[in-house]
């Protein structure tokens, strides 16, 4: 049996019968921002359902860059993933693969170190030998006496390479963090679009549910009519 064609009044394609949408039935806005693109294009006329969802893309891509000037490379990734109809966390995901290099592992194992309670206890710990064997042991004759000279040394010295260090493990922890701030803002993003995508065609089934009802109350009427006409008649 051979499918049912319609010609679409914007492209002047043929489509399925059943991808056929009436523009009664598109939202005001969008059915505005086609009549942009095709001021031709009435109420009265048709178009493909794949024809309708390119338009919509269009414009949620416009209502980006109106309200966030120029698309950011990850908006224009959530474009890319509502086009195509692929999952967001896949692009997320490739981000996360990225290995450390071994500057950065040893700046992390430092900064974990230096930042931990063991550092802490047996830092204070050695401080406190240091102080009693030169002091008392040694009587403030050994080998750093009263103020610990060598001590002090000892301790800007690691000071001075340890805050770099520890410095390079934070920016690294900050990137992940702005990394990760702008993950969340794709994927709420991606939600929020997809939602409103989601309003519309809502509204579309609607609206044409009721043209629908509308058309089988008036074949209903009409089969009443006839009855009554047919009574009448007897």
């Amino acid at each position: 049996m051979k499918k049912e064609k319609f010609i679409s009044d914007l492209s002047q394609k043929e489509f399925p019968i059943s991808n056929r949408v009436s523009a009664h039935t598109i939202r005001q806005s969008l059915f505005e921002f086609i009549q942009k693109v095709n001021p031709e294009f009435t109420r009265a006329q048709f178009l493909s359902n794949s024809e309708l969802n390119h338009y919509r893309e269009q414009y949620i891509s416009n209502y980006l860059i109106k309200e966030a000037g120029e698309l950011s490379e990850a908006e224009k990734t959530v474009l890319e993933s509502i086009t195509s109809k692929s999952t967001l966390t896949d692009k997320v995901d490739d981000d996360d693969q990225e290995t450390p290099n071994q500057g950065q592992r040893v700046a992390d194992k430092v900064a974990s170190f230096g930042g931990s309670w063991t550092f802490i206890i047996s830092f204070g710990v050695f401080l406190l030998l240091w102080i009693v064997l030169n002091a008392f042991w040694l009587a403030n004759r050994g080998f750093d006496p009263y103020p610990f000279i060598l001590l002090n040394l000892i301790l800007s010295c690691l000071a001075a390479m340890q805050a770099p260090v520890i410095m390079m493990s934070q920016n690294r922890q900050e990137e992940k963090d702005r990394n990760r701030a702008r993950k969340d803002y794709m994927i709420n993003l991606k939600s929020e679009l997809e939602i409103r995508v989601l309003h519309e065609k809502i509204d579309h089934l609607i609206m044409h549910q009721q043209q629908e009802l509308l058309e089988i109350q008036k074949v209903q009427i009409e089969m009443m009519s006839d009855i009554l006409a047919r009574v009448e008649k007897k």
